[in-house]
């Protein structure tokens, strides 16, 4: 059953932003109060939904008295008693916290694992059934920093993912890949299992984190390509430090202040998921355990080529179209993990 007092909360609050953005708020409350209003908009339409359902419902229910009203009562009254319940199930899904980063763009790495050249291999199929989802979602896809291996695999991407929804998707992708294949490289025909990691971060600006220039080194180097190759002359190549808290990220495009631009700006995504995780471990011990935590230690997905067969082990989901899947069909997957995270909330929340 849904409360009905939260009901009447939201619906307030609704009615004062509406009314707060209609009277003309401060220029510097306008951003807050425009997000908040937007998000439960949304909401506040299916509230109205229910209550006219519920309305309709007694309505119905009377008119059984009346004998002229009867055959019309009884027609409607199945139809409202089997939409009700679903109106109940969106509108418990629809008062669920939301992720703050959910409608953020993304910082996505992949690297390879576990398993030499054809673990970096791997790491290049990754990219590649990324690259196909975002185009088929209509997102922008703009690759920051990639280094190459000799035979053409991945030794460390890092993307920006810009479009609607974009974290609230591939959040879930976060963790450990393992592949089982022949590679290309075995000659004996024997199936290897290797792996690569792959970490999407939501994309902080710089009101999200600051980061004072007495906490970072910044140094600058040669940059070069695929083994070794193509080396640039200048010192465009640069290396930041966070010291705080280690962390170190290169970019080595051509120039030198985009080079400094991307590095921070990765610095940023990495510095804020820090912090969501640790707010995340804060508010519960249990967290590393759900979908979506990022916890990206342990193995998440199989991808098994003599097979066919896709699966991903946080919901124990297989699917036997592994050619379709890394051509970018991730749809059926992120859908059936983002009902399973969705679950597991309503079921906290004692739905």
């Amino acid at each position: 059953m849904v409360p009905f007092d939260k009901l009447d909360q939201i619906a307030q609050r609704f009615e004062f932003l509406e009314a707060k953005l209609s009277a003309g708020a401060a220029p510097a409350e306008i951003a807050q109060l425009s997000r908040e209003y937007a998000d439960l908009k949304p909401v506040v339409a299916e509230i109205r939904a229910y209550r006219q359902a519920l309305d309709d419902l007694d309505e119905a229910e009377a008119m059984l008295a009346d004998p002229e009203m009867r055959a019309l009562a009884e027609d409607e009254l199945p139809r409202l008693k089997a939409r009700i319940p679903e109106m109940e199930r969106a509108l418990q899904l629809a008062l669920l916290p939301k992720d703050a980063a959910d409608a953020r763009p993304a910082i996505l790495e992949i690297r390879p694992g576990t398993g030499g050249e054809e673990a970096a291999l791997f790491a290049g199929d990754l990219l590649r059934m990324y690259q196909r989802y975002a185009e088929q979602q209509g997102w922008r896809f703009q690759i920051l920093e990639q280094q190459e291996t000799e035979l053409g695999g991945i030794k460390d991407v890092v993307a920006n993912v810009q479009g609607e929804g974009v974290f609230a998707r591939l959040k879930y992708e976060s963790g450990v890949h393992r592949v089982q294949r022949v590679p290309e490289t075995e000659a004996g025909g024997r199936i290897h299992t290797s792996a690569a990691t792959v970490a999407v971060l939501p994309e902080a600006e710089e009101v999200d984190i600051d980061i004072p220039a007495t906490d970072i080194r910044i140094d600058t180097m040669r940059a070069s390509g695929a083994g070794g190759q193509h080396v640039n002359t200048t010192d465009s190549a640069v290396r930041i430090t966070h010291i705080p808290t280690g962390i170190v990220v290169t970019s080595s495009e051509k120039s030198q202040h985009q080079n400094r631009a991307i590095a921070m700006q990765v610095l940023r995504a990495r510095l804020y998921d820090l912090e969501r995780s640790r707010a995340d471990a804060e508010r519960a011990a249990s967290r590393k355990a759900q979908v979506g935590s990022g916890d990206r230690s342990e193995r998440i997905r199989t991808y098994n080529f003599p097979q066919g067969r896709m699966t991903d082990h946080r919901i124990n989901l297989t699917l036997y179209r592994l050619d379709q899947i890394l051509q970018g069909d991730l749809t059926e997957v992120i859908d059936a993990l983002t009902a399973d995270d969705q679950a597991r909330k309503l079921a906290e929340m004692g739905a």
